[in-house]
């Protein structure tokens, strides 16, 4: 496995749960913040964090509005997310299609 191969992963979505909030992205498109955090076990803090470093990223886009009296927060992955988790998949596949 060439070290060129394992630079092309994406740090960003790399992570346990980054990489969590991109696939539940990739196939919900949208998802409020307490879907996600039940969907992949998060605390609320955690799940802040690395939203935070995602959106940072340019790879989701947070809204915040109030549905009734109660905050809710919309998670949404944009184009440039969407491209770079399929770089991403596309690099990995290319590491792990090495081993063979």
């Amino acid at each position: 496995m060439g070290a060129l191969d394992v630079e092309r992963i994406d740090e960003v979505i790399h992570g346990r749960l980054r990489l969590g909030i991109m696939v539940y992205l990739a196939d919900a498109e949208v998802a409020d913040f307490v879907e996600l955090k039940e969907a992949l076990g998060a605390t609320q803090g955690n799940l802040s964090v690395h939203l935070r470093k995602l959106e940072d990223a340019g790879y989701v886009g947070i809204e915040k509005s109030f549905l009734g009296r109660k905050p809710l927060t919309r998670i949404r992955i944009t184009e440039a997310g969407r491209k770079a988790f399929a770089a991403y998949l596309e690099a990995l596949e290319a590491v792990v299609g090495k081993r063979s």
